[in-house]
């Protein structure tokens, strides 16, 4: 029955549905952890049933961290981005997370297809995302969500051009807290020597207040230029968060190939353990061909390991 429905050009459920996504106003800046309405993405999400949805979400022509490339292609983190909010409000609104959650992610990955990638036109580029909950789990009176995995597939005008997916843990504001005393608690030390931060253009980064490593003895550290920056620090955190974590990768893998690599098609990332933001992190990168592996090496521990690819 599928294939006479497809061959006969019959829509998809989920097309039927999307038809009726709208992009004229944001959904609440609150359901996707942004202080900020400007850094929302999101505009609609309808459930389809079994753990299934649609969701209308619109990218700037202009970012301000995030501009599109001299081609008008989006940025890459732009997908990131949208993972991480669909990960948010899909749990609270349409699964039970315990009340005051906290967000924290395992892992994450992307992939986009540079030949189907949309160009920025006039305006915003509207794109439509088929998301899918898998491997829920509840705590142990099996009332509320405590994690589950999310995956996405993007398109714009019916032609799918990127994919993403991750999975996270919610925790209960006493779970979280027990959490963060588990975490390292290693003290901050003494700065050796001169910092010297690299330039936006060597990050391929617009501004210095984007630029979130520094050279310290020779070695490169995760140190924000800007924790009030409007994206990367748009609300308060105890830690590192994920999407600074993948951004300061990038920005590695821009210095180790000397300017080769800036922009992944590609990634995979897996936090080990909370990323703090004192000592910094060793931020570690080695080059090989069209890929490019990293990690975070905190107080002797390793936080956060993956790869980019590039094409």
């Amino acid at each position: 029955m599928a294939i006479i429905g497809e061959a006969c050009g019959v829509p998809e459920p989920w097309e039927l549905v999307a038809r009726r996504l709208s992009w004229s106003r944001t959904v609440a800046r609150e359901a996707v952890h942004r202080a900020s309405v400007a850094e929302v993405l999101l505009t609609d999400v309808r459930a389809l049933g079994g753990g299934r949805f649609v969701a209308a979400v619109q990218w700037p022509r202009s970012h301000p961290t995030f501009p599109h490339g001299p081609d008008g292609r989006h940025h890459p983190l732009m997908v990131a981005e949208t993972l991480r909010q669909l990960g948010i409000y899909l749990p609270s609104r349409h699964f039970a997370t315990p009340a005051g959650a906290r967000f924290v992610i395992r892992d994450l990955s992307f992939t986009l297809d540079p030949a189907a990638e949309p160009r920025a036109e006039h305006g915003a580029t509207d794109v439509v995302c088929r998301a899918a909950v898998t491997d829920v789990r509840t705590g142990p009176c099996g009332r509320f969500v405590t994690g589950l995995r999310l995956d996405i597939g993007i398109l714009v005008g019916g032609t799918p051009f990127a994919w993403a997916g991750g999975t996270a843990r919610f925790l209960d504001p006493q779970a979280y807290e027990t959490a963060r005393r588990a975490a390292s608690e290693a003290a901050a030390r003494p700065r050796a020597g001169v910092l010297a931060r690299p330039s936006p253009r060597s990050v391929a980064v617009p501004a210095a207040r984007d630029v979130l490593v520094v050279r310290e003895a020779g070695i490169l550290r995760l140190d924000p230029a800007d924790l009030r920056h409007p994206f990367f620090f748009d609300h308060w955190s105890d830690h590192v968060p994920g999407l600074v974590l993948l951004e300061a990768a990038r920005q590695a893998a821009a210095l180790a190939t000397e300017g080769v690599h800036t922009r992944p098609v590609g990634c995979r990332l897996r936090a080990l353990r909370f990323t703090e933001f004192a000592p910094p992190a060793r931020v570690e990168c080695v080059p090989h061909g069209r890929t490019c592996v990293f990690r975070l090496r905190q107080a002797g521990e390793c936080t956060v390991v993956g790869v980019l690819q590039y094409p």
